[in-house]
C-alpha cells in the first residue's frame, strides 16, 4: 500500500460519487454489505492484477486487451508497447475504462482518462521503481518504445461477494 491518508479520502470520495450516479440495476447487484470501502481497496490491490482494458478505435469501435495492472497512490497503471493498437487509440482518444475481475471474488471497475508518463513526469521513478522490484527488471529495458501508462479516474466501484473472505477476516 503506497496511498497516503490524503489519496485514500480521495478515493473515497470517488467510490462514494461513482455509487451515487450509478443505475438502480448495479445498486441491486453492488448492496452495501458488497460495496469495497477506499482503505479496503488498497488493502487488496496490492502486487500485479491482470485488468482488461477498454479502448475505442478512430471508427468508433470499441477494443479490449489485457494489460498487466499496479494499483499505485489510488490510481492503475500499466506498460505496453508505443506501437500496440491500444496505446495508439489511447494517444488518440485517451477515454478507457478498465476492469480486475476475479471470478466472483472481487471486482474492480474504472473509467476515465490515460495520460502517459515519461521519464521526465515527477511521479515516473517512483513507479518505474516499483514495476522493477516486481518484474526483476525494468519496463522501459522489456523494448525501444515502452509507454508508462496511468488511469485517471472519474467513475470507480469496488465489489466483494463475500468482503470477509476478501479480507482475510
Amino acid at each position: 500500500m503506497k496511498e497516503t491518508g490524503a489519496e485514500v479520502t480521495e478515493l473515497q470520495g470517488l467510490l462514494d460519487a461513482a455509487y451515487a450516479r450509478s443505475t438502480e440495476h448495479l445498486h441491486s447487484i453492488i448492496t452495501g454489505p458488497r460495496r469495497l470501502d477506499a482503505e479496503e481497496l488498497v488493502r487488496v490491490l496490492t502486487g500485479m492484477c491482470t485488468l482488461n482494458l477498454a479502448t475505442v478505435t478512430a471508427r468508433g469501435e470499441p477494443r479490449i486487451s489485457a494489460v498487466d495492472g499496479h494499483f499505485l497512490h489510488a490510481r492503475w497503471v500499466f506498460t505496453t508497447s508505443g506501437s500496440a493498437a491500444k496505446a495508439r487509440q489511447l494517444r488518440m482518444r485517451p477515454a478507457a475504462s478498465l476492469s480486475y475481475v476475479d471470478g466472483e471474488r472481487i471486482g474492480v471497475f474504472s473509467h476515465g482518462n490515460v495520460e502517459f508518463l515519461t521519464p521526465e513526469h515527477p511521479d515516473f521513478a517512483e513507479i518505474e521503481e516499483h514495476l522493477t522490484n516486481h518484474y526483476g527488471s525494468s519496463p522501459s529495458s522489456w523494448g525501444d518504445d515502452i509507454v508508462y501508462c496511468r488511469l485517471q479516474p472519474h467513475w470507480m466501484i469496488g465489489y466483494a461477494m463475500d468482503k470477509a473472505a476478501v479480507l482475510g477476516e
